[in-house]
């Protein structure tokens, strides 16, 4: 979905944070050139649509000066599973053309909102094994929740040239970070405060994605009801910080018990794509998002799913200058350096990797 334009930042708006990611081309690859995170109130954002937008505009143009961008092109994302579908179908074999002249038709059967409301999308991945079929990655977006977006981004004063999926800018920064095995079926995982974005890759190509209206909130409200505490505490115990009359122990048995619910929605989907395929197993777990960051999440989320589990590495193939590597970010009051929040911002990489024209 184009706007125009190029030069641009990656602009991921969450529900908890916003993240910026700036690269530039360097030496046939990607230089870091600026990233920033900011912290949003509470409630703003729910289920991936926008509630309390002039709040958001202060905060983003809160953002644009802290962090000094200069830039006015942003790509930014939606998701969210009531109003992102992702579906990967089966059609006779026709043209690109051909296919963008009866996307609508095709994609009635698929939609469950009226077609008339929703900006469609889509992606020839490539012929079937069936003569004369071919598979077709469908994407179809509410179009109030885009513009929303645009509208929010436009009154912070940037320009959005691009409205990307979350789950596909993880496969964009998957692809210029980590090696590509042809036999290997890899589960990208982004659990942010509201959403669990996934997308499983089979040979770097997308094979089934889905977005779940879970994340660490879940760990936030747990917190405040079990030790009587504010929204702010509630996420300073998160990151491990001290907190008066709560105990680090106690807080941490609360966290893994409230992470049960967000391991249990992770592990029905895996089975749900696993009954889709005929003995298609997930060999690696890579995960990002601030869950990523919040105690021992990631080897809990390695034993209940039996796969080996690794927190992601956005910056693997992308230089960093030494200014922006030894560079602190200070939001709330706290100082965070690139690599304390590497793993928050792989989406807004993966934005920042798009041009205009992409496909």
């Amino acid at each position: 979905m184009f706007f125009g334009g190029k030069g641009s930042i990656g602009l991921d708006i969450g529900s908890s944070y916003i993240k910026a990611v700036k690269l530039k081309e360097a030496m046939g690859g990607y230089e870091l050139e600026l990233f920033h995170v900011h912290p949003l109130p509470p409630e703003l954002i729910v289920d991936g649509s926008i509630i309390d937008s002039l709040r958001l505009v202060g905060s983003l143009k809160n953002m644009i000066k802290t962090a000094g961008i200069k830039t006015k092109n942003a790509v930014i994302s939606v998701s969210g599973h009531s109003s992102v579908i992702i579906k990967r179908i089966s059609l006779p074999e026709m043209t690109e053309e051909e296919l963008s002249e009866s996307i609508k038709f095709e994609a009635e059967q698929y939609v469950p909102f009226d077609i008339e409301d929703v900006n469609l999308d889509f992606q020839i991945i490539g012929p079937k094994e069936e003569p004369g079929q071919m598979d077709v990655i469908l994407v179809a977006v509410k179009k109030d929740v885009i513009n929303e977006y645009i509208s929010v981004v436009k009154e912070a004063g940037l320009n959005p040239i691009i409205v990307d999926i979350g789950a596909f800018a993880l496969e964009n920064m998957y692809g210029i970070n980590y090696e590509v095995e042809s036999d290997k079926n890899v589960a990208l995982l982004n659990i942010g405060a509201s959403t669990v974005n996934l997308i499983i890759l089979k040979g770097g190509i997308s094979v089934f994605t889905r977005d779940s209206s879970l994340g660490s909130n879940l760990h936030t409200e747990a917190l405040q009801r079990e030790f009587n505490i504010s929204y702010e505490n509630a996420e300073k115990l998160k990151s491990g910080e001290p907190v008066e009359n709560v105990s680090p122990e106690d807080a941490m048995a609360v966290i893994e018990s409230a992470s049960e619910e967000i391991f249990n929605e992770i592990i029905r989907s895996f089975d749900y794509y696993r009954s889709t395929t005929v003995h298609e197993d997930i060999s690696e777990v890579i995960i990002s998002g601030g869950c990523s960051l919040i105690g021992n999440f990631v080897s809990m989320l390695a034993e209940r799913t039996g796969i080996e589990t690794k927190i992601i590495e956005p910056f693997r193939n992308i230089k960093i200058p030494r200014k922006l590597e030894n560079a602190n970010i200070v939001t709330n009051d706290k100082s965070y350096s690139l690599h304390d929040i590497a793993p928050m911002l792989a989406v807004a990489v993966g934005l920042a990797l798009r041009r205009q024209g992409d496909r």
